[in-house]
C-alpha cells in the first residue's frame, strides 16, 4: 500500500488554511457563460461617476424541442480599447464570458424577498458575429475605389 493511501491515525486535526490564497474568503463565483448578447453594450454611470457598461447575454440549453434560454446581466468596468470593442458588438454577436457571479437579496416594495445574480465580467471572447449581409459601400468610398481602379 502506497503511503499516500495508507490511513494516518492520531493525526491531528489540522483547520481549514486557505494556503493558496493570501486573500479572505468570498461569496463570490467564477463562471463561464457561452451565449448571445441580448442587445447592444451601453455605457452608465455608477453613484461615483465611474463610468460602467451594462449588456445581457442569452445562453440556451437543452434539445430543440424543449430548449430553456438563461438570462445573465452583465457588469464591466473596462477601459480604453477594450471598452471600444465591447461597446461595437451588435446584438446576436455569440461570446465566451468569464466572471466573478455573486448573489445579492433585498425585499421589494411589497415586502417580497428578492434575488438577484450579479456577474462583473473579468474576461471575454467573440466567436461568432452575426451575418449582417453585404456591406454597403458609401458615395466616398466608391469614388475612391473608382479613382483607384482608373490609375491603375
Amino acid at each position: 500500500m502506497s503511503a499516500f493511501l495508507r490511513p494516518v491515525f492520531g493525526a491531528a486535526a489540522r483547520p481549514a488554511v486557505r494556503s493558496f490564497s493570501s486573500t479572505s474568503a468570498r461569496g463570490v463565483a467564477r463562471v463561464q457563460i457561452i451565449g448571445n448578447l441580448a442587445d447592444t453594450p451601453e455605457v452608465r454611470a455608477t453613484s461615483t461617476g465611474r463610468e460602467m457598461i451594462k449588456y445581457a447575454v442569452a445562453s440556451n440549453s437543452g434539445p430543440r424541442s424543449d430548449r430553456v434560454t438563461s438570462w445573465f446581466n452583465i457588469t464591466s468596468f473596462v477601459e480604453g480599447k477594450a471598452r471600444d470593442f465591447l461597446l461595437t458588438l451588435p446584438k446576436g454577436t455569440t461570446v465566451f464570458l468569464e466572471g466573478d457571479m455573486s448573489l445579492r437579496n433585498w425585499t421589494d416594495e411589497e415586502g417580497r424577498n428578492r434575488q438577484a445574480v450579479n456577474i462583473l465580467q473579468r474576461n471575454i471572447e467573440v466567436l461568432r458575429r452575426p451575418y449582417t449581409g453585404p456591406r454597403e459601400t458609401s458615395e466616398t468610398e466608391a469614388e475612391a475605389e473608382a479613382e483607384a481602379q482608373e490609375q491603375q
